[in-house]
């Protein structure tokens, strides 16, 4: 790509990762000092791009259009690039020379169109003899000797663009993710839970160049945890590519206790909002972010109705995003398969339906005031004073996952399962445990009902491991005891007054 005009006379072929990257309209049409900023912020991220990829390559910038020379493909990642309009893979250069552009077009794509429809397209930027109509005319003709001209239904596209001292050849133009550089517009803080709806509204922000820190309030635990910082890797690793976007993870357990406390079950939904955006108002005044995005599209579920949002919304100082509020679930489920959160996020619960009774779907603000009265603030304090904080793009999933897994308690509730061999399972096991063998579960695990906690043991807590984590992926609550048997006994030992391990005999009777 650095070659110098003159050897390019006579022409040469790109080498095979060359590719010709075209800014978005948004940008070219920007005035120049501000295109200059947003082409120097597109020039980074594509340079972070290149290298997540781990390939050897070499970057150059021009008016209108980045080169880029590798030792692999790297259409994939840079596919995912905010700024970047269309992308294509080189065939051949030359000087811009009119008889060099017919002579190498010629030689590059005579036996492709042979016998074939063929349209010419060029462009040309610059000061030249010819022009682009020129161009075309004169290789049409040449390449026409053998093959026909059809510009409407063409089998064979021959693309020439001359810039300048240079004209480069390439085939087809492959779409790239639009938008505006990540980072130019700012940041902002995203609530995110793991469904459908939030990771898609974080996107649509992401392509309108805001850069994101994440914030989630767990209602579910770490399996539920270990979900969301899946989709917010996918987030962080395919489109986030010149920042280094964190998730703070809050217990909203807490919280939600406190909300029913305080509030009557009409308005809880209301007032977990609100609560939620507090959170993110807070982590945005932290990190300096300009404006909190949410998943929200109108009429949704109860929360969202007009009158409901209009009554959530005076709880943050800061701009409210909804990026999805005027499309349905179907257009967002679409855009999740795009964006690569759709298996994910498939398998989240929904966790933020705290009400008991009858949700208010037109609450007045002043009557939420009202109710609001009565809570303690302090309770969100402590939930955002022992918060989690994950930088997405240096996350090790294999170690969130082993985090999230175990459990050294057995949370109300849970429905037990021992996962041994029949003979260990009659010599001993948790008062209560169902036997369900874990060769059987590895297939079985799916018929198990989705509504219930589930708590895995074996001889050492590394099978239920494997169990429990496959569960989780399928979007169970589901975890391993830490340490298996042993631990359980541990467990019971160190408080036998409320102990509920069981050991049984041979002639099944209870003994201490």
């Amino acid at each position: 790509m650095g070659t110098a005009p003159g050897a390019l006379a006579a022409g040469r072929l790109p080498a095979a990762g060359d590719l010709m990257l075209r800014l978005t309209g948004e940008i070219t049409t920007k005035g120049r000092r501000t295109r200059s900023r947003f082409q120097k912020k597109l020039v980074e991220n594509t340079r972070d791009a290149l290298e997540s990829s781990g390939a050897a390559c070499r970057l150059r910038s021009e008016w209108s259009r980045l080169y880029v020379r590798s030792d692999q493909a790297v259409e994939e990642p840079l596919a995912r690039v905010f700024g970047i309009s269309t992308f294509s893979a080189l065939e051949a250069e030359c000087g811009a020379e009119l008889s060099q552009i017919v002579e190498v077009g010629l030689r590059t794509f005579g036996q492709r169109v042979k016998g074939r429809a063929f349209a010419v397209r060029a462009r040309r930027a610059g000061t030249h003899p010819f022009n682009s109509q020129d161009v075309m005319q004169q290789l049409g003709a040449a390449l026409g000797e053998d093959a026909r001209v059809d510009l409407s239904h063409p089998d064979v596209e021959v693309f020439v663009e001359v810039r300048d001292e240079r004209a480069v050849f390439y085939a087809s133009k492959e779409r790239g993710a639009g938008g505006l550089p990540l980072g130019v517009e700012g940041k902002a803080v995203c609530l995110l839970s793991g469904g459908f709806d939030s990771a898609v509204a974080a996107w649509m922000m992401l392509r309108r160049g805001v850069a994101l820190d994440y914030v989630f309030c767990n209602l579910g635990g770490d399996a539920y945890q270990r979900m969301v910082l899946e989709v917010a890797a996918v987030l962080a690793d395919r489109w986030s590519y010149g920042t280094r976007p964190t998730l703070l993870s809050l217990d909203f357990d807490p919280v939600v206790t406190e909300l029913r406390r305080a509030f009557r079950p009409a308005f809880q939904q209301i007032a977990l909002k609100r609560e939620m955006y507090r959170a993110a108002e807070r982590v945005a005044f932290r990190l300096g972010a300009d404006a909190i995005v949410t998943g929200e599209a109108v009429g949704q579920v109860s929360s969202q109705t007009l009158a409901n949002l209009r009554a959530i919304d005076d709880a943050s100082s800061l701009p409210v995003l909804r990026p999805l509020v005027g499309m349905d679930k179907e257009e967002i489920i679409s855009r999740s398969r795009q964006i690569g959160t759709y298996e994910i996020s498939a398998r989240v619960r929904e966790y933020c339906s705290i009400s008991t009774g009858r949700p208010a779907t037109a609450a007045s603000p002043v009557a939420v005031l009202h109710e609001e009265k009565g809570l303690d603030a302090s309770v969100l304090e402590d939930s955002l004073a022992s918060a989690k904080l994950f930088d997405l793009r240096a996350m090790d999933m294999a170690r969130v996952a082993g985090e999230s897994v175990f459990v050294d308690v057995v949370p109300d509730g849970a429905i037990v399962l021992d996962t041994r061999a029949p003979e260990s399972f009659r010599n001993w096991h948790w008062k209560g445990a169902e036997h369900r063998e874990y060769v059987d579960l590895l297939t079985d695990y799916r018929k198990l009902n989705r509504d219930f906690t589930y708590v895995l043991y074996c001889e050492f807590g590394l099978k239920s491991a494997r169990v429990a984590e496959l569960m989780q992926r399928a979007g169970y609550e589901a975890y391993s005891f830490l340490g298996g048997v042993k631990g359980l006994r541990r467990l019971v030992s160190r408080d036998r007054d409320s102990a509920s391990a069981v050991p049984v005999a041979t002639g099944g009777a209870d003994v201490d």
